[in-house]
């Protein structure tokens, strides 16, 4: 049974003290919780809901403030990385919500509180009734100091996937967003056999030239390649 002193411990590790600690209740209850407690006013399912969407709007603000050359679907994918399945359970456990969630018996005794998808919404419950408690800007503030580093969050998961992404990031900080710059050298072949070829600068200096049968295929080749010397400059 969680305790109103777990309560107290896990508001010192979110960093936020619920005004009205109702909602934080609240946002702990699992569905199976009131099979056993049916006087419970309600589960965290509602929380979950408005959590999510506020969630997703502090992260898509975030992330375009972070990067801003980088396209729609791009931030989407990164968005969905960091709002979504195990990234999400990963950060509920560092917050070690599993240890204050109410749950029935026996979902306790089958480690229910372990679960990545429990911890998902009671996550995003969370946030909705930090959100409900406070405003957008504080809810904002809290989250994000939960996230911390988002690019070095991100990196793990865009290095590969998004060359172009991991190589702007690497620049920007002392070269600004226009410092990259992708420019067809070649193309040829039939319609269906279209061949690209694109010269990367950084700024006026070439760094790597890409392939590919598309112009974003070739683009984030020669983003991959210059990747690799960068790295191996680094070293």
């Amino acid at each position: 049974m969680t305790s109103p002193l777990q309560l107290k411990a896990l508001q010192d590790r979110i960093g936020y003290r619920f005004q009205n600690p109702a909602l934080l209740r609240e946002s702990l209850i699992h569905p199976s919780y009131l099979q056993e407690r049916p006087d419970e006013p309600g589960n965290n399912q509602r929380l979950e809901f408005l959590g999510d969407a506020v969630l997703d709007l502090i992260l898509s603000e975030k992330l375009f403030e972070l990067y801003p050359g980088e396209r729609e679907g791009t931030l989407t994918k990164q968005r969905s990385i960091l709002a979504k399945g195990l990234f999400l359970s990963n950060l509920a456990q560092r917050l070690h919500l599993h240890e204050s969630l109410f749950m029935s018996r026996s979902e306790l005794k089958n480690r229910g509180n372990l679960r990545p998808s429990s911890l998902e919404d009671a996550l995003e419950a969370l946030v909705g009734a930090i959100y409900l408690d406070s405003d957008l800007p504080t809810t904002r503030r809290v989250v994000l100091g939960w996230y911390g580093d988002i690019p070095a969050q991100l990196r793990p998961f865009t290095a590969v996937s998004n060359p172009k992404g991991r190589l702007q990031e690497l620049v920007q900080p002392t070269l600004g967003n226009d410092a990259l710059r992708y420019q067809i050298s070649r193309e040829e072949g039939e319609a269906h056999e279209r061949l690209f070829e694109v010269q990367l600068f950084l700024q006026d200096e070439w760094l790597a030239t890409g392939q590919g049968r598309t112009k974003k295929e070739a683009e984030e080749r020669a983003a991959t390649y210059a990747l690799k010397h960068w790295t191996k400059a680094e070293n």
